[in-house]
């Protein structure tokens, strides 16, 4: 992919923004546990979330999609697949779905591509193990391929050491599969989870950060939900319109989560306008963001981590066109994800000028003029777009950009149609 600087504002209102992927995943996955027909519009197809799709089709689900939406029905009892199970590049499908397939009565074998089998699994698996489940992998079980005995599990108590959605909704599968459990974690994250179990008929008690799991005594109810457009999807273009003078977006149909906004939370720190309208709620709220070009300045960024993580490589782009010194901490995560984003951030910036310098849990930046450059991705679609967005400053050539297509098809259709100049 080729982008060019731009020399006109960026002004555009984007419907066609990706569906959420992180409620796409879910969606799928939970339905395994109901009874009667799932309707799941707007759902993203993407290669992540295509391969739960495929996952869910070998564990016995009757899939059948027609104009765009997908009919889930489930297996009386989930089948022993005869193949591998593969993830791609998804650690949510390979989290997730160990969470309930190890409290399932079966041989399971879950795989993915050369970056998934080289993130950590255990913090899933570990736990896990403690109540019954036998997991193993590499490491010990903590590198894929991972062979799952599934059965039924004790009930059990799990203090998380981490903030993370896809550890707390593999073992509330497990749960709810199994004997229950209770839960809680140093900060709340991601809640998609709990909120649409429990609209399904899930007995789940939330208590600030705990949780209590009881375990299922009936399929759950089907799920009929429209799929509203991923936040951190949309984020790319939203730092855009914040660093090309004269620029406006609007985003519609927006999932408005608040642990799903943060980033735009932070922009807004940083001087960005920005503007939430929100239109409907069921299973969660959705409505419009409105961001409009401002100089940006430099902000320390050190809580709710897990509410931006998947945006930071992003932020980092809005960091480097602020004026001053920004600082973001407490992101080591950032290390697991499908490349040692830290890393690969800092290697991008650097390669086009600006001064970056590498934290083992973040970053500092302090913005600046930044030059063409040939970014390499690492396999990662996250650092793929958000150079892309710096391209928009300066120019850049973002090798092997095909990543992309993990989490967002038509990433770039959409920067065409707001006004960028590109070649794919």
């Amino acid at each position: 992919m080729k982008i060019f600087a731009q020399s006109k504002p960026l002004k555009a209102t984007i419907s066609n923004i990706a569906a959420d992927k992180s409620i796409s995943h879910r969606a799928v996955i939970f339905s395994l546990l109901s009874s009667g027909t799932n309707k799941i519009e707007n759902f993203l197809f993407a290669e992540d979330t295509e391969h739960s799709l495929e996952i869910a089709r070998k564990l016995g689900a009757d899939i059948e999609i027609k104009e765009g939406i997908v009919f889930i029905d489930a297996p009386k009892k989930i089948v022993e697949p005869d193949c591998i199970l593969e993830c791609g590049n998804s650690g949510t499908s390979m989290r997730l779905f160990m969470g309930l397939l190890a409290s399932v009565e079966g041989f399971f074998v879950l795989s993915g591509d050369e970056y998934l089998n080289e993130r950590p699994m255990k913090r899933v698996g570990e736990p896990l193990c403690k109540v019954g489940a036998k997991i193993y992998g590499r490491l010990d079980g903590d590198k894929a391929p991972l062979c799952i005995q599934g059965g039924k599990l004790d009930f059990f108590k799990f203090k998380s050491k981490i903030a993370s959605a896809q550890v707390k909704t593999a073992l509330i599968l497990a749960a709810l599969n199994s004997q229950g459990c209770e839960y809680s974690e140093p900060e709340l994250s991601r809640d998609h989870s709990e909120k649409m179990l429990k609209k399904m008929g899930a007995d789940i008690e939330i208590s600030g950060l705990n949780l209590k799991v009881k375990p299922l005594t009936k399929p759950l109810e089907p799920l009929e939900i429209f799929i509203p457009n991923d936040p951190s999807s949309a984020f790319y273009y939203a730092v855009a319109a914040t660093i090309i003078p004269g620029s406006k977006i609007i985003l519609k149909n927006m999932l408005l989560n608040k642990t799903r906004i943060e980033a735009y939370e932070v922009l807004r720190k940083m001087g960005a306008n920005i503007k939430f309208t929100p239109k409907s709620e069921i299973y969660e709220q959705i409505g419009d963001i409105e961001i409009s070009y401002a100089p940006l300045k430099a902000v320390e960024v050190s809580e709710n981590i897990s509410w931006l993580i998947d945006e930071a490589p992003a932020l980092a782009i809005a960091f480097a066109c602020a004026k001053g010194t920004s600082v973001l901490r407490n992101a080591k995560e950032l290390r697991v994800k499908e490349s040692d984003r830290i890393k690969v951030i800092c290697e991008g910036l650097k390669c086009c000028g600006i001064n970056v310098t590498e934290l083992e849990d973040g970053f500092k930046i302090t913005g600046g003029e930044a030059e063409p450059a040939i970014i390499t991705p690492y396999g990662d679609h996250r650092i793929a777009m958000s150079f892309a967005i710096l391209g928009l400053k300066c120019g850049m050539i973002i090798e092997n950009s095909e990543c992309i297509a993990t989490s967002f098809p038509n990433f770039g259709k959409i920067l065409k149609q707001i006004g960028a100049n590109i070649e794919d």
